[in-house]
């Protein structure tokens, strides 16, 4: 038998989950921004939260405010992120009620949790994983219990969002790597008003029959007892035996979908009176009834519970809001490399290629950090990536550090996510610039909103690598430029090298960041294959070398008498527009100036603005197609910020506007810019 005190803890947070529920519906003008209440659920929520140490972690979901109480954060803690106040201790008014982040020492740790359905699976399968490896490395950063216990992982899911495709891909790899995680699902048979009998064909237990090595159980989520012994067994057992697992809970929705979305605007009568049959409230007043717990003991804890509601409910009306001047903080955490450090042209080094820098620098960084790790497609063993960008790293530093997935571009980026939370320093690749979509997802919803709704606690400090651009036939899915695309996203950091000691240096300013940044590597550039792209390879820098973002360079200068007398103009561009321009520029000696961007966000709009106002006329230059591109909106910025420096419109060149580069050579280069069509862009500029 449970001991009573527990059961009086769960009823009185029983009380507590039903009084704000009640609360929040009778102020529907003052609770105005969308929320959803853990009606119906408080059983297994609390059960759950009940059996959790400090070193574990939880990603609960925006209906699981009882399992937020069950860790011991209180009414008022929960209704000042209902309120958007100041004071909310998550988000500090950014986010919904119940999307909770922490790293309090005295409870469970918890990642920033979004409202994209079913997407924190993958996020907290990363959390696993990065456990995972932190134990096979012995490390000092593994949290434990005092009694030495290893922590265990829950992901607290719907029903509905089980079937997202990117929770298919968490499973995979939860049982592929057999990771120390607990899928927690709630099925309530609704996703907002569509049934389960409309839209699934199987509930969560069922589907998991298809992942083998995936323990699994059913349970009734509304009697208390049974889902704490439930809980206390099976977590105990992935403590011990490091496994997943997946526990579904049948539970009824006694309250609205969201306060937006209200259950009398789709559910019967009859529908209601039936989940009310189940509420998990009266059926443990009942149980402690029957166990000489008296009525008039209840009702006091009912009232004393009602009483701690309004009255913290009343607090948090009374608190401060946010400070506006601080809604554009926690972007970013403070990055330390500010300048450029190390020696870029060594004597003793000789010329390498570009794929073979950034192969060098990852080496380097794995040799120095043993929580760095690196994987994604095809980059394990045997391969080593299907450029040998990652060539013998897994023969040097072990299959547990550098290794393939599945095709699986969500799992790949999301994970990281995970991953860093725990202390792990991932360093990742997308095969192919053309197949980042997939991972999208995950991107936007998790990795470039962490800092920010977590007001600094969660950064996810990451390396996204991305091979990127077109040359020699690679055809429509595989030659794509994504940047404009990625830079609409705001939270991430965006490198693009366009020689091997940039590569090198910008490659290690990632890593020590703290925050998340993809690196564009132009395919064309790492081997310099490509007529004209020679420059591309260049002395290896030092081991200590390292290059900050936002610091763009001028490669080509322009003769001051050339500029003194108009006869002169900048090309700002990155990547293979670089070597586009270095080719044109020599149909017109000592009049181009170029200037590489190297990274595209942070920009050096300092440098930037500097050029232009020097010689009155500027190119844009990109490989992208170029309607609505980076390169257009840079040239926007251009001229408002140089108006009055300018002799003419500032000029872009990017490639056809069309839905993708044609798979025949001469297709390819007719739709690519080129020298020529550089040189012809140049000539119109200096006829200004």
């Amino acid at each position: 038998m449970i001991e009573k005190e527990i059961l009086l803890k769960a009823f009185r947070l029983m009380c507590c989950a039903k009084s704000m529920a009640e609360t929040y519906d009778a102020n529907r003008q003052i609770c105005k921004y969308v929320h959803s209440t853990s009606r119906g659920h408080e059983a297994i929520q609390l059960a759950t939260a009940f059996h959790l140490k400090n070193c574990d972690h939880v990603s609960p979901y925006y209906r699981d405010e009882s399992m937020l109480l069950g860790l011991g954060y209180s009414p008022y803690e929960l209704m000042l992120q209902l309120l958007t106040k100041a004071g909310d201790p998550f988000t500090g008014g950014r986010s919904y009620y119940s999307h909770p982040n922490s790293k309090e020492k005295d409870k469970p740790k918890i990642i920033h949790q979004s409202s994209a359905t079913g997407m924190q699976a993958i996020p907290t399968t990363g959390i696993a994983q990065g456990i995972q490896y932190l134990e096979r490395i012995n490390s000092p950063l593994l949290l434990k219990t005092e009694n030495g216990e290893l922590p265990v992982v829950i992901c607290s899911l719907g029903d509905g969002s089980v079937t997202e495709g990117e929770v298919s891909e968490a499973l995979q790899f939860a049982v592929l790597k057999q990771l120390p995680v607990i899928y927690l699902v709630q099925d309530n048979d609704w996703g907002i008003s569509a049934t389960a009998e409309e839209t699934r064909a199987m509930n969560a237990y069922e589907y998991a029959d298809g992942f083998k090595g995936l323990s699994k159980i059913q349970i009734d989520g509304t009697d208390f007892t049974h889902c704490y012994k439930i809980l206390s067994n099976v977590i105990n057992e992935v403590r011990k035996s490091r496994k997943p697992w997946l526990i579904h809970a049948k539970v009824p929705l006694l309250n609205h979908h969201t306060s937006g979305v209200r259950k009398d605007f789709y559910r019967s009568e009859e529908d209601l009176e039936k989940d009310a049959k189940d509420d998990p409230f009266p059926k443990l007043k009942k149980l402690l009834l029957e166990n000489d717990i008296s009525n008039d003991e209840l009702e006091k804890i009912e009232t004393d519970a009602a009483e701690l509601i309004s009255a913290d409910f009343m607090k948090a009306l009374d608190s401060p809001e946010p400070d506006t001047n601080k809604a554009t903080e926690y972007v970013f955490v403070p990055t330390t490399v500010t300048e450029e450090k190390g020696e870029r042209n060594p004597a003793s080094k000789d010329k390498i290629m570009m794929v073979d820098a950034a192969l060098f620098a990852i080496r380097e960084l794995m040799e120095d950090h043993s929580e760095c790790i690196f994987f994604g497609q095809d980059v394990g063993r045997r391969l080593g990536g299907v450029f040998r960008e990652a060539a013998t790293l897994a023969e040097q530093f072990g299959d547990h550090r550098v290794f393939n997935t599945a095709i699986q571009e969500a799992y790949i980026i999301g994970s990281t996510v995970g991953l860093s939370a725990v202390g792990v320093k991932p360093i990742v690749e997308v095969q192919f610039a053309d197949y980042i979509y997939p991972g999208f997802n995950q991107l936007v919803s998790e990795i470039s909103k962490s800092c920010y709704l977590s007001c600094g606690k969660y950064p996810v400090s990451t390396i996204l690598r991305v091979p990127i651009g077109a040359y020699g036939g690679g055809g429509p899915y595989h030659s794509g430029c994504v940047e404009t695309t990625l830079l609409s996203i705001k939270g991430i950091k965006i490198a693009y090298p366009s020689n091997a000691a940039d590569m090198k240096g910008l490659m290690k300013a990632a890593f020590y960041d703290g925050n998340p940044v993809v690196m564009l590597e132009h395919k064309g550039l790492y081997w310099s294959k490509v007529p004209g792209t020679e420059d591309a390879k260049s002395i290896e820098p030092s081991r200590d070398y390292i290059l900050p973002f936002g610091k763009a360079n001028v490669v080509l200068n322009a003769d001051k008498s050339k500029i003194e007398n108009g006869e002169s103009c900048c090309i700002i561009t990155y990547g293979m527009g670089v070597y586009w321009a270095k080719a044109a520029a020599k149909k017109f000696p000592g009049q181009i100036e170029i200037v590489d961007l190297r990274t595209l966000f942070p920009l050096d709009e300092e440098m930037i603005f500097e050029s232009v106002k020097k010689h009155g006329k500027c190119l844009v230059l990109t490989e992208e197609q170029q309607n609505n591109s980076f390169a257009e909106a840079l040239a926007g910025r251009i001229s408002k910020e140089c108006f009055k420096w300018l002799d003419g419109p500032v000029e872009v060149l990017g490639a056809a506007n069309i839905p993708a580069i044609p798979l025949n050579v001469n297709l390819e280069n007719a739709v690519l810019p080129n020298a020529e069509k550089v040189s012809e862009k140049i000539k119109i500029l200096l006829s200004f």
